[in-house]
């Protein structure tokens, strides 16, 4: 690329998360600010290493024609004071000005002329308040000086073609000079111009585009790996912040003793990605960990030295994990649970022991409604949270539940209860996994049902801003849960058993509505997913808002086939039918309509039998939700439609007979009272 305009500040290593933040925010200030002094250019971009935020423009304009502008000066007659300090503002004299009637009085005016204006100067002006905009989530000051950075600042360059674009920022000025580091000091070199700065990075192997680094290192990893029969799927996530911790990227392989694979394959992960941001290897064939781990170094390793380095920093991180492995396995599930008295879960809510009684008399409960074995079941939930008080937990929190369940079946328990401990947990986010075994669902959906219960009733609700105690994610969980697992259960009847186990440890609850609270809570998260399984938002509105959210899935499954149905035509008809009917009602809502209609006054054969259908679906619909056949339920409301037509052909509504009219109208009212108990049709579009 043909650059001619580099700015590059030079600072102490920032972290990868500010890196990008501060590329997004450099680039769009740069953008408005070329823009609004007309500097133009071919292309802008915004690199950076741990060390450089690096702006670069290929074939930035050397000169600038600034157009001739009219600006207003004060009122004519004002005192000479005025009139000197707009003229020493324009460098101009008297002569200069024209005086101008505006309708609100005469004015001085100055029209300034069309000149051309080196680059650069315009660069001196702008290029110090632009790097003042960029904010920063962290920022650090340091020794005496007032500038507030991501980290330390060291030095700024910034060069036009051949010339320097001197300009101060706080306590540094700007040069040509830029600092590579060298094995012991930082090196200088000056640089000519914008492409001898690309070269002098290029031959000292600092890659400057962060997806560059990201490309090299992602082929020179899945090259290793794959010599190695290892699978070559990489953490994203580290991928991404390794790219950001380094300028010179060398990938280097390394060991760690074999007795190491005995622990965990999770607490192998965390240890080598999370604390050491290293790669493990796992063979293709069974997924299991190899001796064996990957790294990028920020240098080449000539003497090993950065290799053998890592592998005793590695070897000691892992020892320490397996003293605790070692330690906690050993120690008796059910002998920890009291340990959790010394756990406050919270001030209003008790120790995390009373949290784990409630859990596992609840997860009892809901064991009877999905299925499940009710003794293991009551294990599972009581034990759940034992890994609380590990050792290995308090060193890394990330693998609570995941190192209790590896505890239970070293200790003998069955796979179903070592699950449960490591499932109940989940889903952790919008797309994560949900539990699937009964066993799992049941502790799950009691764990999430304690808290959002407990902090509701206590008034520690989620704000629009904040949710500190994860009510939301909770409640969503709930509801994935219940829907993937295809569980029509009742919401209400689980809260207050919930309620009541908070009552037998006399933790009372402030909130008075809490169970309505907690369904208009839900109801929310309900929809919230429906919109995002892009269900029609009237269909949406219509069932849930007559049906509410009790029994979630039950809801859930009405709304999937309500959806399908209105695509059919016994769904159109029974909309068209419900339509019909209640524009003639809303024409009349002066009269005071109840739905009793009275047969005596019936004239027509088609009143009969639209009454006789009407009674027809009523009855059907005395049948428990849970029984009925949404597909049936549509067929008969839809075979309303020829009685109807009768009805609107021979029959008229508006009848000069007021008895008459009155007794029609009943008689509309009470058909579509019965469709709006499948559901509110009046919501429907179209209706």
């Amino acid at each position: 690329m043909n650059y001619n305009f580099f700015l590059e500040i030079y600072s102490e290593e920032i972290p990868y998360l500010l890196q990008s933040s501060a590329r997004n925010q450099l680039i769009k200030i740069a953008e408005n600010n070329f823009k609004d002094n007309i500097i133009s250019f071919k292309t802008l971009e915004c690199l950076s290493t741990p060390k450089r935020l690096v702006l670069l423009a290929e074939e930035m304009v050397t000169n600038i024609i600034l157009p001739s502008k009219v600006i207003k000066g004060p009122r004519v007659g004002c005192n000479d004071e005025a009139l000197a300090g707009f003229m020493k503002s324009q460098s101009i004299n008297k002569e200069d000005l024209i005086e101008e009637d505006t309708g609100k009085g005469r004015f001085y005016f100055y029209k300034s002329k069309k000149k051309e204006v080196n680059t650069i100067e315009i660069l001196q002006k702008i290029l110090t308040e632009f790097l003042s905009e960029i904010q920063w989530k962290k920022s650090m000051r340091w020794g005496s000086y007032g500038c507030s950075w991501g980290r330390p600042l060291i030095s700024i360059a910034c060069m036009l073609n051949n010339k320097v674009i001197k300009f101060n920022f706080n306590h540094l000025a700007s040069s040509n000079v830029i600092y590579l580091d060298g094995p012991y000091e930082e090196k200088e070199i000056k640089i000519k111009n914008a492409s001898h700065y690309i070269d002098t990075l290029k031959k000292n192997k600092i890659i400057l585009n962060q997806e560059d680094r990201k490309f090299i290192i992602s082929e020179n990893l899945r090259k290793i790996l794959k010599k190695n029969n290892c699978h070559e799927e990489l953490n994203s996530k580290l991928l991404d912040e390794v790219v950001n911790l380094v300028e010179k990227p060398c990938v280097l392989k390394g060991n760690f003793k074999q007795t190491f694979l005995e622990l965990p394959p999770q607490l192998l992960d965390l240890t080598m990605q999370q604390h050491q941001k290293y790669f493990p290897m796992k063979l293709k064939t069974d997924n299991k960990h190899i001796n064996y781990f990957l790294f990028v170094s920020n240098n080449t390793d000539v003497n090993n030295l950065i290799l053998k380095g890592n592998e005793r920093v590695l070897q000691a991180r892992l020892f320490d994990a397996k003293f605790f492995w070692d330690k906690n396995k050993k120690q008796n599930l059910v002998k920890q649970i009291s340990k959790l008295n010394k756990i406050i879960f919270f001030k209003k809510l008790g120790s995390m022991y009373d949290r784990t009684q409630r859990i596992r008399q609840l997860s009892s409960i809901i064991a009877d409604l999905v299925g499940a074995n009710k003794g293991d079941t009551e294990i599972a939930g009581s034990i759940a949270k034992a890994d609380l008080v590990s050792d290995l937990v308090g060193e890394f929190p990330e693998l609570q539940g995941v190192i209790g369940s590896h505890f239970a079946i070293q200790q003998g328990f069955s796979e179903e209860i070592s699950n449960a401990i490591k499932e109940h947990y989940l889903p952790l986010g919008p797309k994560d996994k949900v539990p699937r075994s009964k066993i799992s669902i049941a502790v799950a959906l009691a764990d999430k049902i304690d808290v959002v219960l407990g902090f509701y009733g206590i008034n520690e609700k989620p704000t629009s801003s904040k949710d500190p105690f994860a009510l939301r994610r909770n409640a969503l969980g709930i509801i994935r849960i219940l829907i993937k697992n295809k569980l029509s259960l009742s919401l209400k009847e689980i809260f207050n058993n919930s309620k009541n186990l908070y009552k037998m440890q006399n933790i009372n609850f402030e909130n008075e509505s809490l169970i309505e609270n907690l369904n208009e809570f839900f109801t929310e998260r309900f929809k919230i997913i429906l919109k995002d399984l892009d269900f029609r938002l009237d269909i949406i509105n219509s069932i849930v808002d007559t049906n509410g959210c009790d029994d979630i899935y039950g809801i859930f499954s009405k709304i999937k086939t309500f959806d399908n149905l209105l695509k059919q035509n016994s769904g159109k008809t029974a909309v068209s039918v419900y339509k019909r009917a209640k524009n003639i009602i809303n024409q009349n809502s002066q009269d005071e309509i109840l739905g009793n209609p009275d047969k005596i006054l019936f004239e027509h054969p088609s009143e009969d039998e639209i009454l006789i259908k009407i009674n027809e679906i009523k009855d059907y619909f005395t049948t428990p939700s849970r029984l009925r056949d949404y597909n049936k339920s549509i067929e008969l409301l839809s075979e309303i439609k020829p009685l109807t037509d009768t009805f609107f052909d021979q029959v008229k509504v508006n009848s000069e007979n007021q008895q008459l009219k009155k007794n029609r109208l009943e008689l509309l009212y009470l058909m579509c009272k019965t469709f709006d108990k499948f559901t509110d049709f009046s919501k429907l579009d179209g209706a």
